[in-house]
């Protein structure tokens, strides 16, 4: 680094000292609550309570209020974050805050030539984001330091700690133990400001590992198979618990790839018990006084041993999976739960009429770009080169952080890569969110591509929906490069060398978890707050199309929302990507106003299956949502949302909510939220409601007009009434369910959750 990390910024041993003690004295009251042994989830939660009473919490219905340990905000939510923040008017933030530029980094050419472009067409954002954490004493990480969640693990993730971020990716700490949770940016500025923060207290799901990783199968195999086992929502509102002996023959990374893309089941956050691998990584990144006080504080960090014994008795749902037996995993496209074994692949491509040809191979991004990974790559691309031969598309290498690739600089896993053709790219997230640009492709030109990303929504990676997204460990993205097709098997199938003989891959060799010779430190990356904040002003100009200051919403009027039109009724898979997309859009986060043109640009609607676009009731015209939306704010129309299963999964951007609630929509009904979504659309005021029964999201036709009555009445647990109006007069009652307690019923009258703080 260039300079020591402000002690209000770094996860110092005293820091961490105070918060095992805080465990250590909340476990033993809990527990007494409880009259039970605990899960190492129960433990860490409990340490952070605000406060601990005779409450047995029950999973999935009570709320909790916690103390977290630090916040973590990327570039592009963090623009909204500060934004929040500055409405509290404080002087500095109340807990240590980093801030990652990461988001928007291209990934156009490589690494160098990408980042001098971004760095000009983003110079007033990273301005604006750099004074911010100067102005409230956030530490600050410049484009190019690397992905928020490598670093963060590198730096500030430590075993038993609570942390939020304004990324859905955030529990990739989880692999060092943490409980490191995606939240909403409004979340993260109420916690900056003091507040303590509140969660519906989690489910439990446990995951019992036994055996050994061995050959061809990673750590990412693991949550492949997990994501097939709970699919996309099933870990909703649960905390997944990694538990059992083959936890330990998984290096922390490789922990940190798992907890990683849990947020690809929905659960709230993944943990890991703390245990050798662990030590090794943070005395590797120069924290042995950390691993030091873990040691003498290890009850705390692993769950009591009654529950590893009889784990049905302290679960809600338990999981086996056996890692001497699992096999390789692909999984996609379009979703992350669609899996299947390698060796199945062959036939689904067949019987699915996939693209079998691969485009492009991309390896990396914060899910898989650890040294660990890059060697096990960097394994099989020596094979290849070897035999003479390169991979047959193109490879793109995108390294986690500055450390991590300079210490593959340094050891020749890189070289190796390069030699058979890889392409590195920025540290950063790259194609991962859409930063990638593929001028050589047709606009609905059908075409596979195969990763080792976390999510493959249509039109997330680069913008084409007709895109194939198929997810793999690093190992098997390389193999799938040298083969050029989706169905090609490296466990059976040949290769041709440069001789004209015809060779098999051998598995990947075991690959050192850290450095023999360490990590290389970078310098210049890092940007302490200074000592006196009093003369640093926040940079925005006010003429920016990309930066704008926030108005607060309007309260609610205390009348009931009468024969609201409907915007959208979203058929299928609706996620943050289908109604705030990133892409192109990033560049406009931090300015509400232009990024509202995008909103539910990728829903489908239900009525006449059209892609962003939906029926005006001022004209009869087809036009786009936003459009729409605009001319109904204008008449000051409110309006509603319909949505179908799991509504916004996916990513924490609360500019998913926010956009519905700047251009006037009143309330969005669906058959199940996602979680981070439900709470940004409370945290804007607006109704987040599901059908009591599902089967009603039928009887919604596109002329209908919606009625939410009684609101005056609106209490924790009672059904809001809904009246359905047809376009024949005739009306339809039916029943909505909430999840709304007191303090977020305040939200909705408010107008949202920052007009309560702004009252505070």
């Amino acid at each position: 680094m260039n300079s020591p990390h402000n002690v209000n910024i770094d996860s110092t041993p005293e820091l961490v000292s105070g918060v095992y003690t805080k465990l250590k004295e909340n476990i033993a009251k809990f527990r007494n609550v409880t009259g039970r042994p605990l899960t190492l989830t129960e433990k860490i939660l409990s340490g952070h309570f605000n406060q601990i009473d005779d409450t047995n919490f029950t999973g999935g219905k009570d709320y909790v209020f916690l103390k977290p340990d630090r916040v973590a905000l990327q570039d592009v939510t963090g623009q909204m974050v500060m934004l929040q923040f500055m409405q509290a008017e404080l002087k500095q933030t109340a807990l240590p805050t980093t801030v990652h530029c990461d988001h928007l980094i291209r990934a156009e050419v490589q690494g160098d030539v990408d980042m001098k472009v971004s760095l000009d067409e983003n110079s007033e954002v990273f301005k604006f984001l750099q004074s911010a954490s100067a102005k409230y004493g956030c530490g600050f990480w410049k484009p190019g330091a690397g992905i928020i969640h490598q670093v963060v693990l590198e730096n500030y993730a430590f075993p038993g700690g609570l942390m939020i971020g304004t990324d859905s990716h955030t529990p990739n700490a989880g692999g060092l133990g943490m409980i490191a949770i995606g939240v909403g940016g409004l979340d993260a500025a109420e916690t900056m400001a003091g507040l303590p923060w509140e969660l519906l207290y989690p489910k439990r799901i446990g995951v019992k590992l036994t055996g050994k990783l061995t050959g061809w199968t990673a750590p990412k195999d693991i949550i492949l198979k997990v994501a097939e086992e709970l699919t996309v929502s099933g870990g909703t509102n649960a905390i997944v618990e990694y538990f059992g002996p083959g936890t330990k023959s998984i290096s922390c990374t490789g922990k940190a790839t798992i907890t990683n893309m849990g947020a690809e089941i929905g659960a709230t956050c993944s943990v890991f018990p703390y245990d050798e691998r662990m030590e090794t990584y943070l005395k590797y990144t120069n924290r042995s006084g950390i691993a030091e006080l873990a040691n003498q504080n290890k009850e705390s960090l692993i769950a009591d041993p009654e529950v590893e014994s009889d784990p049905e008795k302290f679960f809600d749902r338990v999981i086996e999976i056996n890692l001497s037996t699992l096999e390789p995993h692909i999984v996609g496209p379009h979703t992350p739960d669609l899996a299947r074994s390698i060796s199945e692949l062959a036939d689904d491509v067949k019987s699915n009429d996939y693209v079998d040809p691969i485009s492009v191979a991309l390896i990396g991004s914060c899910t898989n770009s650890s040294y660990e990974d890059m060697s096990r790559a960097a394994s099989l691309a020596e094979q290849a080169k070897q035999k003479g031969i390169k991979a047959k598309i193109p490879l793109l290498v995108t390294p986690g952080s500055e450390q991590i690739r300079g210490t593959i600089e340094r050891d020749g896993q890189m070289d190796s890569l390069k030699d058979i053709g890889a392409t590195v790219l920025a540290n950063a997230c790259g194609p991962c969110i859409g930063q990638w640009n593929r001028p050589e492709l047709d606009k609905d030109e059908q075409n596979t591509i195969v990763t080792t990303f976390n999510r493959n929504f249509p039109g997330r990676n680069d913008g084409h929906r007709s895109t194939l997204n198929f997810i793999g460990s690093p190992e098997m993205i390389i193999a799938l490069s040298l083969g050029g097709k989706l169905s090609f098997n490296p466990l059976v199938d040949e290769l041709t060398a440069a001789d004209g003989t015809k060779f098999k891959l051998e598995p990947p060799k075991p690959a050192p978890e850290v450095p023999e010779e360490g990590f290389v430190r970078p310098e210049g990356i890092f940007v302490a707050p200074p000592e006196n904040t009093d003369d640093v002003e926040v940079i925005i100009d006010p003429n920016s199309k990309r930066l704008q200051r926030l108005e607060p919403f309007s309260q609610w009027d205390g009348k009931d929302f009468e024969e609201l039109p409907i915007m959208v009724k979203a058929k299928g898979k609706c996620t943050t990507d289908h109604i705030s997309p990133a892409g192109a859009w990033l560049s406009l986060r931090g300015h509400l106003d232009n990024l509202s043109d995008n909103m539910l640009l990728g829903a489908v609607n239900a009525f006449n299956d059209e892609v962003g676009k939906g029926k005006n009731v001022l004209n009869n015209q087809l036009e786009s949502f936003s459009q729409i939306a605009r001319q109904y704010k204008e008449k000051q129309m409110r309006w509603v949302i319909i949505g179908d299963n799991n509504y916004g999964e996916g990513s924490s951007r609360e500019h998913a909510a926010m956009t519905p609630r700047y251009l006037g929509c009143a309330a969005v009904i669906t058959k199940s939220l996602a979680r981070i979504h439900e709470t940004n659309l409370k945290k804007q005021g607006l109704l987040a409601l599901t059908f009591d029964n599902p089967d009603d999201y039928e009887k919604i036709l596109e002329d209908d007009k919606i009625s939410l009555v009684d609101l005056n009445g609106l209490q924790p647990g009672k059904q809001v009434k809904c009246i359905i109006t047809h376009n024949d007069g005739n009306k339809e009652e039916i029943m909505l369910n909430h999840s709304y307690n007191q303090a977020q019923i305040e939200w909705f009258k408010a107008g949202s959750a920052l007009n309560v703080l702004r009252n505070r």
